[in-house]
């Protein structure tokens, strides 16, 4: 017999697992913190005609240099895994629109791709579902997700090889 199957795991695992979703849960709002204050500094300044793919790509970049340097400084795998938070926000809201009955002034006979795609990109014009907050409901907040998993993954890989 292997004595390695039957020896006594720590007891530790239950602080463990709490450590680990606090944080998850923490990595994950200070994401969203980086995004919103993104988004309070655009309503700030307020500038005229900004494209919603420079916000889309802001929205990545920003949390992106937050998730690197909160990463740098304090090592955390779970900073990696945030972006599962922006997939699943992702698939929810997707699925809500999709259920959504359309109407004059309301995707109008749109497929479901074409259904998507102009509800959380606004390409080629609004659907008219969400009140056209699509983007703002849930693609920008979870680009800023995955941008902040990327910039943690980036950092946390160059200390461990260090």
């Amino acid at each position: 017999m292997d004595p390695l199957l039957y020896r006594d795991e720590p007891q530790s695992d239950a602080s463990n697992l709490l450590q680990q979703a606090l944080s998850f849960a923490l990595h994950t709002l200070i994401a969203l913190g980086a995004w919103f204050l993104l988004m309070l500094a655009g309503y700030a300044l307020n500038p005229p005609s900004v494209s919603q793919s420079l916000i889309l790509f802001l929205s990545i970049l920003v949390p992106l240099f937050v998730g690197y340097l909160v990463t740098r400084f304090r090592q955390d795998e779970m900073a990696t895994l945030v972006w599962l938070v922006g997939l699943i926000l992702m698939m929810i809201m997707c699925l809500w629109v999709l259920d959504m009955p359309t109407g004059p002034n309301a995707c109008f006979q749109c497929d479901a791709t074409e259904k998507l795609s102009r509800t959380f990109f606004n390409m080629p014009k609004p659907s008219g579902l969400l009140d056209d907050d699509g983007p703002f409901l849930a693609t920008w907040p979870a680009a800023a997700l995955i941008g902040y998993s990327i910039g943690a993954a980036i950092a946390y890989r160059r200390k461990v090889e260090e």
